[in-house]
């Protein structure tokens, strides 16, 4: 499932899928927890679409959001996955499917919702990738037109887990952050730092995105370590700025 392409760019590889299987593995058990919260997040509301993004890139974004999607799926929930990132798609590569057209395309012409989408080998779980990389995403993730394709997703599933670009990168992430009902904020505790985490928020808030969460991904593979998955409800300032000082668990 993680072949790696030609080259060395990360872009060009293909995410560590850890719920490939239904076995009870602390870290696919963590996911699981991750959907348990997110699902308990909004009473008055129930969240059915979440954009994963972080403040830097290397963060993990692209990997929580591939087998978060996953663990809606083995839940039962008809699930798609939706590779929003125009700049540096990941998707088409983790799962080994074409780019030809993707979510650019249904947004630039008239495309059938059928055409689009790609069906997994994980029951219950379609894709949507990229598409083509346009030389404007960020006009096209402004149109009316993806606000419509949007409603037509809603339609269509249950949950709806969207790959986004990193936020201080470019303004992608916050337009987007529009279309979803909940956002989780992804870093790595060995690369972000906290001002750039709260230059993020600051910069969902500006566009009134409902922040449902900070999931802190350490991952060391080295020396026989292990993959680590720890996430924190953001209820509040008080409880975020709590959850920023501690990077381990």
């Amino acid at each position: 499932m993680n072949k790696k392409r030609r080259g060395n760019k990360e872009s060009a590889e293909g995410r560590k899928i850890v719920m490939a299987t239904k076995e009870q593995t602390s870290v696919s058990e963590q996911f699981r927890t991750i959907r348990t919260n997110i699902m308990y997040s909004s009473v008055d509301k129930p969240i059915r679409s979440v954009l994963f993004t972080s403040a830097t890139p290397g963060a993990g974004k692209s990997t929580i959001a591939a087998n978060m999607a996953i663990a809606y799926a083995q839940a039962g929930k008809r699930t798609l996955l939706l590779d929003a990132d125009l700049r540096r798609p990941t998707t088409h590569y983790t799962f080994e499917v074409m780019n030809r057209i993707g979510l650019s395309t249904a947004i630039v012409s008239d495309v059938e919702l059928v055409d689009l989408v790609k069906h997994t080998d994980y029951d219950m779980l379609d894709l949507i990738t990229s598409g083509p990389i346009p030389p404007n995403p960020s006009e096209l993730l402004s149109s009316k037109r993806l606000e419509q394709f949007m409603n037509t997703l809603n339609i269509h599933y249950e949950m709806i887990i969207i790959d986004s670009p990193p936020l201080l990168s470019v303004t992608d992430a916050q337009i987007l952050s529009k279309r979803a009902d909940g956002v989780v904020l992804v870093t790595n505790v060995e690369n972000n730092n906290r001002n750039q985490l709260l230059e993020a928020k600051d910069l969902l808030n500006r566009a009134d995105a409902n922040i449902i969460g900070l999931l802190l991904n350490q991952r060391d593979v080295r020396s026989g370590g292990k993959d680590g998955y720890y996430y924190y409800k953001s209820a509040s300032e008080k409880s975020w700025h709590h959850n920023l000082k501690h990077k381990t668990p």
